[in-house]
């Protein structure tokens, strides 16, 4: 027999797990789950139809969120012209002395930037920055010469997401502290992005199953008639 925790058990009086619910009646139930005692991340986990082991096939891209992600972004920007990316809103800003930095191990820093000319000179940190995520990309938005725009796009709350190698795929949509409207309104800009993503060489089913659920109770699954088109 399982074992659920008190919390579990708490969530399934509010809803009844087994079933699917619309996206709005998702976000209304999870509202009314136990909360722990930390601002929990909220968050849609999808499930992919896709090859994940098929390079074409591979899903990844970016969004803004209308209400922002709720956590503070420490944003790093590669540049020869520092002061002005610090002027813009960037937390640490410089090129050769940031990357020597990097070498010996500070990544105090949620998102890179690069210019495209600095670019040139970051590419030699991929295999530090690479497997953390954190390598600067044009996909991403991240490898830009309008630095005070790229800046103001990371810090309003833009989200990057990626398949990873089961084509699972996980995106925060905001925090227990945001009203169920700003959290509605974040997780369908995140299921249409998803949805927008899907690689043109693939056909069938493109997304399995949606869930939502934050840092600390169970998932609500979401109705496939909101993903469907896609």
């Amino acid at each position: 027999m399982d074992k659920h925790s008190k919390r579990y058990n708490n969530a399934v009086k509010v809803a009844d797990l087994a079933k699917e619910y619309p996206l709005q009646e998702a976000v209304e139930i999870l509202a009314k789950f136990p909360k722990a005692k930390f601002d929990e991340t909220v968050e849609l986990s999808f499930r992919l139809g896709v090859d994940a082991t098929s390079g074409d096939q591979n899903v990844r891209g970016t969004t803004p969120l209308p209400n922002g992600s709720g956590k503070k972004v420490r944003v790093l920007v590669f540049t020869d012209n520092p002061a002005a990316a610090l002027a813009a809103g960037a937390d640490t800003a410089g090129l050769a002395d940031v990357m020597q930095k990097i070498n010996e191990g500070w990544l105090d820093f949620d998102v890179a930037i690069a210019t495209t000319e600095a670019m040139k000179t970051v590419r030699t940190l991929a295999r530090v920055l690479g497997p953390k995520g954190l390598m600067p990309n044009p996909k991403s938005g991240t490898v830009t010469d309008d630095i005070p725009a790229g800046i103001k796009a990371v810090k309003a709350g833009r989200v990057e997401f990626k398949m990873d190698k089961t084509a699972n795929l996980g995106v925060g949509v905001g925090k227990r502290s945001f009203t169920p409207a700003q959290i509605l309104e974040n997780a369908a800009a995140v299921l249409e992005a998803v949805g927008k993503a899907k690689p043109a060489s693939f056909s069938g089913q493109y997304i399995k199953t949606v869930t939502l659920s934050s840092s600390m109770s169970p998932g609500v699954r979401i109705a496939s008639t909101e993903f469907s088109k896609y």
